[in-house]
């Protein structure tokens, strides 16, 4: 994904309206790789090249929706078939190895499917965001569904699993040492699905994680992802709602991954954190590589970003009451706010590099 073209801001209304008409075609891609995720047709084809009727039958679909959804996959340039001027029954239709990567491959950082998952469970809800938008109220997590939640699971895992061990931790010293010490123990604060604390376990094979989220139903995955990956010895889940996080002064590391601009009541959470953590102890968040102050970037991470916000995270957590409205372009200096309101002395910032997210470590 590139993260450098910006858009030009003396483009005439031809270039405009150019630039909005391939906006319309993504969205057309995106909605028809949305069904293509969500019946299984990658996934089948990912297996072997197959006709028309032999998808449907594997796949269980409607062959007439089926065949004209391939041959807009063709026309779009996603799949491949081996001669379009053939019988619509003998045609055979083929997924390429480079676009079966983004496509199915969950391990792959280029595995794109889960983003157009989570923004269509987002598009899905603008009745509710036009509401929330006029009255002031919100859309909570739990109402985006399925889709929503597994999308931002699957979105991170991979990362998770590719380069917490070999890039980012190993780039940070002091954290790294931390959790490699015998016995050592993480709370990681918004775990969400676990992926996060299912790669520290695996990573650290000493290491105890208890993961903690409001959502239940993150949090029964969460278990789940757990025990399949034989790690329950070590790895914990639970499920909180405005009770105490945890035990007090046990921790050596908490790890907030991508969720301290969800919360409501960021102050009242990292208060909390700091009672969780050894005086000795390290506080890690991990959230957006936004640019310092606005309009110093439109780059496609700034725009990004700001799509999530528009659709899911601010409308997430104006849904709770008193909520304080971050959004996900959370600048460094409103985290620095944050944390100096609950008590810390301020923030770093980890020497660990990637597009998507900066990291940070509170400072006691």
């Amino acid at each position: 994904m590139t993260t450098t073209k910006e858009p030009t801001h003396a483009e005439g209304s031809d270039a405009f309206a150019e630039r909005i008409f391939g906006s319309v075609l993504g969205l057309i891609d995106s909605w028809s790789i949305y069904i293509g995720d969500k019946l299984g047709l990658y996934e089948t084809l990912a297996d072997g090249a197959l006709t028309r009727d032999e998808l449907a039958d594997q796949t269980h679909t409607h062959w007439r929706y089926l065949g004209e959804w391939l041959e807009q996959q063709v026309t779009t340039g996603i799949l491949d078939v081996d001669d379009a001027s053939s019988d619509p029954t003998d045609r055979i239709y083929s997924l390429p190895e480079a676009h079966r990567e983004v496509l199915v491959d969950r391990d792959s950082l280029n595995y794109l499917t889960p983003f157009v998952r989570l923004m269509t469970a987002g598009g899905l809800q603008l009745p509710a965001l036009l509401d929330a938008y006029r009255n002031g109220g919100g859309v909570p997590w739990e109402r985006y569904g399925d889709d929503m939640r597994t999308g931002q699971g699957d979105m991170n895992r991979p990362w998770f699993v590719n380069a917490l061990a070999t890039d980012w931790f190993p780039n940070a010293p002091t954290i790294h040492d931390r959790l490699s010490q015998p016995d050592a123990r993480v709370a990681d604060i918004g775990c969400g699905e676990g992926w996060s604390s299912i790669a520290m376990a695996r990573a650290y094979p000493g290491l105890i994680v208890d993961g903690y989220d409001i959502d239940e139903a993150s949090v029964l995955d969460a278990r789940r992802h757990a025990a399949a990956a034989k790690l329950s010895d070590r790895v914990r889940f639970h499920r909180v709602n405005g009770d105490a996080i945890g035990e007090k002064g046990v921790f050596d590391v908490v790890t907030m991954f991508e969720c301290v601009h969800d919360m409501s009541d960021p102050v009242g959470v990292l208060e909390s954190v700091r009672d969780l953590v050894k005086p000795d102890g390290h506080v890690v968040v991990m959230d957006e590589a936004v640019a310092d102050a606005f309009g110093d970037s439109t780059s496609e991470v700034e725009r990004l970003m700001y799509g999530f916000s528009l659709f899911v995270c601010l409308p997430d957590g104006m849904s709770h009451e008193g909520s304080v409205g971050t959004g996900t372009v959370m600048r460094p200096s409103k985290l620095e706010e944050y944390a100096t309101a609950a008590g810390f002395s301020g923030i770093s910032v980890l020497p660990i590099e990637n597009d998507l997210w900066r990291f940070y470590e509170l400072n006691h």
